[in-house]
């Protein structure tokens, strides 16, 4: 049995998509998942699976959800390696005074074209934003706040033409320690 972290992108935002988590951890035990752990309600849910293709994890959770709830949301999933890679890999955590409330990770669903990366940090330039993309990762360090930045989901999907979902540097964090 392998580890996997799935982040659902837009359930319970703003009164939309709303899941419970005791029925989201549920919907993941009838897929034949097991020690099934939720972490807040946006979505990050930690399991463990034999199946190791990501990509059918993926389309079981989003098929299951659209069944159960009848809504269409996006789903990532990773694997415990591949978030402690991400985790270990932030750029930002190399400066001194970093301020760790500002940091944000945006995963994508494959590794972009950078024929747009230009005009991406121009926009962040604007507000001080600063990202670093490594293959389908994208580290963000928002020193006014990630509600005040440009870069956002929906501009690196536009963009680079992925699915993506972001996640707090508090939420990665919390979610390795649960994967552990």
């Amino acid at each position: 049995m392998v580890t996997f972290i799935a982040l659902l992108r837009g359930i319970n935002v703003s009164g939309h998509n709303k899941i419970k988590m005791a029925n989201l951890k549920q919907l993941f035990l009838n897929n034949g998942f097991s020690e099934v752990e939720t972490y807040i309600q946006s979505g990050n849910v930690i399991f463990k699976s034999k199946e190791l293709n990501t990509l059918k994890i993926e389309q079981r959770i989003i098929t299951s959800i659209e069944k159960q709830f009848g809504f269409t949301i996006k789903v990532l999933v990773l694997t415990k390696t591949e978030l402690s890679t991400v985790f270990s890999s932030n750029p930002f955590l190399d400066r001194e005074f970093i301020d760790i409330s500002k940091l944000c990770v945006t995963f994508l669903s494959a590794t972009p074209t950078l024929e747009t990366i230009s005009e991406i940090k121009e926009l962040g330039l604007k507000n001080n934003d600063e990202f670093y993309l490594n293959n389908n990762t994208v580290y963000l360090h928002c020193p006014n706040g990630f509600g005040k930045t440009k870069l956002t989901n929906n501009l690196f999907e536009r963009k680079f033409k992925v699915n993506a979902t972001t996640r707090n540097w508090k939420t990665i964090t919390k979610l390795i320690e649960l994967s552990n």
